[in-house]
């Protein structure tokens, strides 16, 4: 079944949610603010058509892996090869690290599953059964759709 998380537009907590057909409004456990939705059966099925969100069409996929963990664990590796360099060890220990790292990376890019993201409202959708049809994420239609809140109504970006 798809799961999806909203940001709180109040507090920025994350709102985790079952698609329901029902559901017209989600509540912020934290600060206890309502934010609109409308799911429909497509969402209850576990097919992203449209945000339940902000109603937009607009997705890309990316891999379920949480950035500042990456960023954290790239910053120990460089850390440690760093001490390493200092102390005066080869450049095959220090720079050894970082294939640690390559590889940590590699077993997990090979592991984890595909999200869809909403550019709009950057609602997160996993278990999505047509994760395969949304593209991966585009730099120029962010920048449009976030900057200029223009709608590509579901089409990529075509050049």
């Amino acid at each position: 079944m798809m799961t999806v998380q909203f940001t709180c537009k109040n507090c920025g907590s994350g709102i985790h949610v079952y698609p329901d057909v029902h559901s017209t409004l989600i509540k912020c456990d934290v600060c206890s603010h309502e934010e609109a939705v409308h799911f429909d059966q497509n969402q209850v099925d576990g097919i992203l058509k449209d945000c339940p969100g902000c109603q937009r069409k607009d997705f890309y996929s990316q891999k379920d892996f949480n950035r500042k963990l990456g960023v954290i664990i790239f910053v120990i590796a460089a850390i440690i090869s760093t001490i390493m360099l200092w102390v005066g060890l080869g450049p095959q220990w220090y720079l050894s690290t970082f294939i640690v790292l390559y590889a940590m990376d590699f077993f997990l890019f090979r592991r984890l599953n595909l999200i869809g993201i909403c550019y709009k409202c950057n609602a997160i959708f996993r278990d999505v059964k047509n994760i395969k049809e949304i593209p991966g994420f585009n730099h120029e239609m962010n920048d449009r759709i976030v900057y200029s809140d223009h709608d590509f109504h579901g089409k990529p970006l075509d050049h």
